[in-house]
Formats: structure tokens, sequence, C-alpha cells
């Protein structure tokens, strides 16, 4: 989520379940067969949603009265949900048109900034939490944006269910949650399953835009992407493995504040390949 990551109860908790780990647990780990390690294996090669592991934690928060807005009145029109099943965007923009999209928009600034600034591009938003979604939708609807549609799902679900292969232009993952401590690196959504479904997300020369401000997620982004087949790393050779951040990407208030602490930005841009 790009413009806000503060911990919150809901987060800690989540971490506190992950280190406690019982002792019955541990024992009945030591006495798995070969069948339950065949299954572990499994597991790990399935799509994140399919193994229960959650990139995020969904957390409450008060709504203000555009948010609600947003959801209440706003949502019909521009909403989706994973209901509505698998999507053709030229039906559902009216138009044939690149098609962006966004995980973890938070609370929308920087994706209402691109679907206005290039109305000649079709935009999706993927985002869970509540508030984010009712702000982008107020801010939508007020500047009267009809290239916007928004997903409250889980972002996985929505690339392997609702988006067709072959279609994206761009997919954008802007400051995604880094989960830093290392017994949580599990949680993290950039994995080798993630990077595949968006490859099969994106048209041949479409792009993967990744942005970080954590030097350690930014490496691991490096090498996740190294061992992922089909992808052509964009970076001149100047700034390789990373690229100097690119016009289309507005500075969030998250980053602008980072950059006054001194805190760094890596962005990486990976292309399918045909």
């Amino acid at each position: 989520m790009n413009d806000d990551r503060t911990p919150t109860p809901d987060t800690a908790a989540a971490a506190k379940a992950d280190d406690a780990a019982p002792a019955a647990d541990d024992a009945a780990q030591a006495t798995h067969d070969v069948s339950g390690q065949e299954q572990a294996t499994q597991d790990e090669a399935a799509p994140l949603h399919r193994r229960g592991i959650k990139s995020y934690v969904l957390r409450a928060g008060r709504m203000t009265q555009a948010q609600t807005r947003g959801l209440e009145e706003v949502w019909p029109r521009l909403g989706l949900t994973l209901d509505d099943g698998p999507q053709d965007p030229a039906t559902l923009f009216g138009r044939q048109a690149p098609l962006v999209v966004e995980i973890g928009f938070g609370m929308g600034g920087s994706l209402i900034e691109q679907a206005e600034r290039h109305p000649e591009t079709d935009f999706i938003g993927i985002e869970v939490h509540a508030p984010g979604v009712g702000k982008l939708l107020d801010e939508a609807d007020k500047r009267g944006l009809s290239n916007l549609r928004v997903y409250r799902e889980d972002a996985l679900r929505v690339l392997d269910e609702c988006l067709p292969d072959a279609s994206l232009e761009r997919l954008q993952l802007f400051f995604p949650d880094p989960w830093p401590k290392k017994k949580h690196h599990k949680r993290r959504i950039v994995q080798p399953a993630f990077v595949e479904l968006v490859r099969r997300c994106l048209k041949p020369g479409g792009t993967l835009h990744m942005a970080t401000d954590w030097e350690a997620y930014a490496e691991w982004m490096v090498e996740v992407m190294a061992g992922a087949p089909g992808y052509l790393n964009t970076a001149p050779a100047e700034s390789a493995p990373y690229v100097p951040r690119p016009d289309f990407r507005p500075l969030t208030k998250f980053e602008v504040r980072g950059e006054r602490l001194g805190h760094g930005v890596w962005d990486l841009i990976f292309a399918r390949e045909a």
C-alpha cells in the first residue's frame, strides 16, 4: 500500500500469531511422513492466495463523510467484485485502450493523478482497505474520471480470476508492505508465483513496475525477478538493476516525506518478453 504503512494492532497481532509456534506443532512437524512433505512442496508451488498466505492485514479505520459517500454512492458505478467474473476491458470501459493495473493504491492520490493526466489510458486499482477505496471513488467522481475502476479484493485473486491473459500494458506495485522480519518474508507479495501470474496478464512488451523505499526489499525483488522466466530488466547499464523514477509515477506524500528524511527509493521495471 503506497500511502500509509503505519503499524496497527491488527498487523502486530498477525506478527505475534506467526511468532507463537506451539510446541505441539513443532512435534507434529518432526513426525511428518513423505506424503506430508510432498504436500508441502505442492503448497509452496501454488499461488499465494491458494496457500492462504496474505500479503496484507485488514485493519479497521474511521471513515470520513467523503469516503463513505464514495463507497455508498460511487461504488455501484466504478466498483468491481470477484463475483463479476472475468472482465473484457474493451467492454468494461467501452473502448480499446492501454490498460494499467495498480495493486495497493493506498489512499489513491497517485492513481487519481495518473488517471487524470492520461485520459487515453484505462486504469484498474486494487485495494483492500475501505477508507482508501472510498477516498479514491469520491475523488474520481468529483473529477469526472471515466477511465478508472476499482476492486476491493485480494489482488492475487483478481489477477488469477478476472483479468484476461496478455491484457495489461503495465502492472504497478508501489511501496508494498516490506514485511521486514525474515520470518515474515513469506507474506511479501513479490514471490515467484506472483510474478509469473503478472507475466501471464501482461501483453508481450508490457511491464511490471515496482517501487520500494526498503533497500532490502528492493534486493529481494531483484533476486525474485532474476529467477523469473520471460522477463527482461529495462534498467540502463548506468543504474542497473534499478531505473530512475519515471515521470509517469507521481510522487506520493509518503515518498516526499521519506526524501526529506534521506530515505532512498528504488524503482524496478521488467518487461514481458514475447
